[in-house]
């Protein structure tokens, strides 16, 4: 079983549940055999910060809804005395919004569904 470290930074005006958000990774990281001590950061962040980061990071001057930047892309680098840093998911709450009303869902299940997304990225588990 892991011992997992989940920090969320939230932008201040944004609710979110964070224990639903620290279960689902927990959740996520044991279902996929992830062992020993890990740290997963999530950020909740306004479209203007996402598409700096997309420009940044991506290359493109649009915002998104979800980014997952890995730290054990080239193979982990740590010793078994620290915990293994994953990396950051990064979603946009207005992004959440927008995307929740359109499909008819709760805000609290698509921040799920994005944090799942960006799990299954910083695993190397990606989509088709």
């Amino acid at each position: 079983m892991a011992e997992i470290q989940v920090p969320i930074f939230v932008e201040s005006r944004y609710k979110i549940s964070r224990k639903k958000i620290r279960s689902l990774v927990e959740n996520l990281l044991n279902m996929h055999g992830v062992a020993g001590k890990v740290e997963v950061s999530v950020a909740i962040v306004g479209d203007r910060k996402m598409r700096e980061l997309s420009r940044k990071y991506k290359g493109e001057d649009k915002t998104r809804n979800v980014l997952s930047f890995s730290q054990t892309e080239g193979g982990p680098n740590y010793s078994p005395s620290e915990a293994l840093f994953l990396g950051d998911v990064v979603i946009s709450y207005p992004e959440v919004i927008k995307e929740a009303t359109k499909e008819e869902v709760l805000v609290d299940d698509k921040i799920n569904e994005l944090v799942e997304h960006g799990i299954m990225h910083l695993l190397g588990i990606n989509h088709e």
